[in-house]
């Protein structure tokens, strides 16, 4: 991910949080579930997170706020393996992804071109505050989910800076964050934990703050069972 250890406290922060969140999604990926405490398995979504529900019950579906178009150029930050998962293919558009997790990068990597070799534009394996390979004004469309709540507000600053000078004008930015007050909210964030990867939870205000401090726009918005969907624009 990195060729060195960053310098900086900040990035070093970072980094540290990044590497537990890679490893946590690396397991995931390799089907390796770690021996949960008896109190995790007391959680009334554990049943649904050891039958593979669970997953479905908390995927945004960012396409329903904004679905890549033809001969569109989109970034999915944090895509695990979205291009083998989601209708690319049928929505047409070109597909650039980022993720943390080396697994699920080489599963990409390999498949990928395979499914479709004219849309599939390659995956890096970089945390989603890293985008200086991109050149300005370059994509259509960016999308970053399920993964904002492993990360303070103030890393997702850096990801609004970068998203933003990488986005054409009038590009759109869908993301998801938590809702605190959602039912599911705690337990997940517990469940998380013992899956090795904290979670922070932030007040749906605090993000819309950062949301126009960044001098975007929210275009549209959309509830979940534990996500909640934006759709913003610079």
């Amino acid at each position: 991910m990195f060729s060195q250890l960053p310098t900086d406290n900040r990035e070093l922060n970072w980094f540290t949080l990044t590497e537990a969140i890679a490893k946590r999604f690396d397991a995931e990926y390799q089907n390796q579930r770690p021996d949960l405490p008896d109190e995790v398995q007391a959680l009334p979504i554990f049943l649904d997170w050891q039958s593979g529900k669970l997953q479905n019950r908390v995927t945004s579906k960012f396409w329903e706020l904004a679905q890549p178009k033809k001969n569109q150029a989109c970034l999915d930050l944090g895509c695990g393996i979205s291009f083998l998962i989601y209708p690319w293919r049928d929505w047409n558009a070109y597909f650039y992804g980022q993720d943390i997790s080396k697994i699920a990068t080489e599963i990409l990597q390999s498949r990928a071109p395979q499914l479709n070799s004219k849309l599939f534009k390659g995956i890096s394996n970089k945390p989603a505050h890293h985008l200086e390979s991109y050149q300005d004004s370059f994509f259509d469309l960016a999308i970053a989910t399920g993964f904002s709540c492993y990360y303070p507000l103030e890393y997702w600053e850096t990801v609004l800076e970068q998203v933003r000078r990488v986005l054409k004008p009038g590009g759109f930015f869908v993301f998801d964050v938590i809702d605190p007050s959602q039912d599911m909210a705690e337990d997940w964030s517990i469940l998380e934990t013992y899956l090795g990867a904290e979670v922070f939870l932030e007040d749906i205000s605090n993000w819309q703050a950062l949301i126009k401090k960044s001098g975007a726009k929210i275009v549209k918005e959309q509830s979940g069972e534990l996500f909640h969907l934006y759709k913003i624009r610079w």
